[in-house]
């Protein structure tokens, strides 16, 4: 639902935009794609003996690996979807991953791509098969070969829509209540420290700073009805954004010893980006509805205006305006953009799976889906007259090939085989 609107809104936006660039009405425009990957070198296979001699232990791996996976940084046990803290688990999932790469470039596995789908050229080069993560728009834009004025049109439309209050202090939420999730997870698996306890205090003021920032009247009144919130006795001089960025600040030089081992540490990092260019303004609920209105419209004006396209917290708002939640997207087999044809391009990305658990199979469809989605988002808000298919694919050692439908998109499993 949530996806719907926001793609029928920023259609409506692009239009209007398109049209006064234009000085005219709005109109469609070819995009000058193309599959770069073609023009590589010719892929050099390994000896058919190394395929022979690493496959029994790939899957002596996968057996292992079966009732756990990696999903956009998260170690997660699917018996009972329980987060793992376990770094040489993780160390074996990508060794596994890695060694299954190899295998999706080998002469049998890409005979039978060839044979199976279209694009017959998809996954051809190593280049191909590498991982990706996508934390920012720049990425996501240079997969689709988008022009200068492309980004800036896709800049422009989005972030008007990210940067909204409610999406910006609920992106900052999300962020400190996993935070707060994973050092708890952490303090139950090893006894806890001295910093990791101030960094829970920091954490929880953090949560009631941004409460605080909320507009607490009711919304059915009119707005010019609502009357001045009445002063405490016990006046607190007014808060800024600065005081959420040195909070910020304070959590990092606390937790800079732990930072590697929590996943949102270096999502706290990345919204210092916006704090930073909004840290002068006023945080202030006694200061009436009108006034706390316009300190609202003056963070959305300065976000609008600071945030580019390589921002990682604009990438951030983005996910949780979309999906609700803050993670990058990660794909663990790029794959590219590919030519069907005069007006048709192929936008394919895969996943490697440990098992073919239904469980197992649906989180990485899910995986890819949302991963795909931002690439529909940022392909429809440039109005391109071409058509865009997305495709996921997922490898899995003993899976049954097959092809699945997920919110109107195909999924192609294949076997990892000799």
């Amino acid at each position: 639902m949530r996806r719907n609107c926001l793609l029928s809104h920023i259609l409506r936006c692009t239009e209007y935009i398109r049209a006064i660039r234009s000085g005219g009405g709005p109109r469609n425009f070819s995009v000058p794609f193309y599959h770069h990957q073609s023009q590589e070198p010719k892929e050099e296979f390994l000896p058919s003996e190394w395929y022979r001699s690493a496959f029994p232990k790939l899957v002596k791996l996968s057996n292992k690996l079966r009732n756990v996976d990696l999903i956009d940084g998260r170690l997660v046990n699917f018996d009972d979807d329980s987060t793992v803290i376990d770094d040489s688990l993780k160390h074996k999932i990508q060794k596994f991953r890695s060694v299954a790469r190899v295998f999706i470039g080998s002469p049998t596995m890409q005979k039978a791509l060839k044979e199976k789908v279209v694009p017959k050229s998809c996954f051809r080069s190593s280049s191909e098969r590498k991982p990706i993560t996508l934390n920012t728009l720049t990425k996501v834009s240079s997969i689709l070969n988008l022009l200068p004025h492309q980004r800036r049109l896709v800049r422009t439309v989005i972030c008007e829509q990210v940067t909204e209050h409610r999406i910006w202090t609920g992106t900052l939420e999300e962020i400190l209540k996993e935070l707060k999730t994973e050092m708890e997870l952490m303090n139950d698996h090893r006894p806890p420290t001295k910093a990791s306890h101030i960094g829970l205090q920091i954490i929880s003021n953090c949560l009631r700073f941004l409460d605080d920032t909320r507009i607490k009247f009711d919304p059915d009144s009119i707005s010019w009805m609502r009357p001045m919130p009445t002063k405490n006795a016990d006046f607190t001089p007014p808060q800024h954004w600065k005081d959420l960025l040195e909070m910020f600040n304070d959590f990092s030089k606390c937790l800079d010893n732990e930072k590697g081992f929590l996943y949102h540490a270096s999502k706290l990092e990345g919204m210092k980006e916006g704090l930073h260019n909004i840290k002068d303004i006023l945080v202030d609920r006694g200061i009436g509805y009108k006034e706390a209105r316009h300190q609202e419209s003056l963070v959305k004006k300065r976000l609008i205006k600071s945030l580019g396209h390589s921002s990682q917290c604009f990438f951030t708002l983005l996910q949780y305006y979309f999906y609700g939640n803050v993670r990058d997207i990660q794909v663990e087999v790029h794959g590219g953009l590919y030519r069907g044809g005069k007006k048709k391009f192929y936008l394919c990305m895969g996943k490697i799976l440990t098992s073919v658990e239904e469980k197992v199979l649906w989180c990485g469809v899910k995986q890819l889906d949302r991963a795909l989605g931002i690439f529909k988002l940022v392909w429809e808000t440039v109005g391109t007259k071409e058509v865009l298919e997305l495709q996921g694919h997922l490898w899995c050692i003993g899976a049954e090939e097959k092809t699945l439908s997920y919110r109107g998109n195909e999924f192609f499993l294949h076997e990892i085989r000799l």
